[in-house]
């Protein structure tokens, strides 16, 4: 952004977040002078900064609720919102595919996002390193575990030294077993994480996105348009008491129990990186066992 007065011996502006001056013979100050601290322009852009971020958050938040729910976005709302520098950070290299009229996934056709444009539409680079454009009225921002050649795609966007503010083909993800046994084994490897403290789990889980309420750590996740919720218990009362991880468990938006047969891949997935994450902070002693 431009230089903005303030007084009659200075000039301020917003860098990377960072209000910065400089004086009226236009040399960059390291600092903010005192006179300048609670003026009204510098008050002013402060606030813009914060705006900034946390608009940045939004919009990060909200492109990976359209990449989890896996479901169909008009490409014009992509086009609308691609000239926003904060839209356009978060949705930029995705991996984006068209739909039909019919809700098909047309895979063959998957490219990274590079461009947005109402008229021409969505700008992207295919599997094959060749620009493209994607003309369909709806694409999908697809969730890791859906996408059939994820392996292929993650050495092709490493080659092309890709780097997701979304993530996405990095995200972790687990494969969901086939058989109900291996789901019951894979449900309770992440279990009996010991934590000195009740606090530090569910810090962590609070600082990770994860709603914590009823001594559970949780993620409400889409699975073709159907809410599923994947649950972590993390223990209850007194937050200076130490506590244990259960097992990962699935319920339906009132609480119900959702058979283990009858969780989708996403929210398998999406329940075993909660799951995961949470584990990962548990107290562990020098050779590498819980303490």
């Amino acid at each position: 952004m431009g230089w903005l007065a303030a007084g009659a011996d200075y000039e301020v502006t917003l860098e990377r977040g960072k209000v910065i001056a400089r004086n009226s013979q236009g040399r960059l100050l390291k600092s903010l002078p005192k006179a300048l601290r609670e003026a009204d322009v510098v008050v002013g852009l402060r606030q813009l900064s914060e705006w900034l971020k946390r608009h940045e958050v939004s919009c990060r938040r909200e492109v990976e609720q359209w990449m989890v729910r896996s479901l169909p976005v008009p490409t014009t709302v992509i086009s609308e919102v691609w000239a926003d520098e904060a839209w356009r950070t978060s949705l930029r290299d995705l991996v984006v595919v068209p739909v039909d009229d019919a809700g098909r996934w047309d895979t063959d056709r998957a490219g990274l996002l590079r461009d947005a444009d109402p008229e021409k539409g969505l700008g992207v680079v295919d599997l094959d390193g060749e620009s493209g454009r994607l003309t369909a009225a709806q694409v999908v921002l697809p969730h890791p575990v859906l996408l059939p050649d994820l392996a292929d795609l993650r050495e092709f966007a490493a080659d092309l030294g890709v780097r997701q503010e979304t993530l996405q083909l990095f995200r972790e993800v687990w494969a969901r077993p086939e058989s109900e046994d291996e789901r019951r084994r894979e449900v309770a490897r992440y279990a009996g994480g010991r934590f000195k403290e009740l606090r530090h789990v569910q810090a962590r889980a609070t600082s990770a996105g994860y709603r914590v309420q009823g001594g559970a750590a949780s993620v409400r996740v889409w699975e073709d348009a159907t809410p599923v919720v994947a649950s972590v218990w993390i223990g209850e009362g007194d937050p200076l008491y130490e506590t244990e991880t259960g097992p990962l468990y699935f319920t339906d938006p009132v609480g119900e129990t959702v058979a283990l047969t009858a969780v989708g891949p996403v929210a398998w997935s999406e329940g075993m990186r909660m799951a995961a994450a949470l584990y990962a902070g548990r107290v562990v002693d020098e050779d590498g066992g819980q303490a």
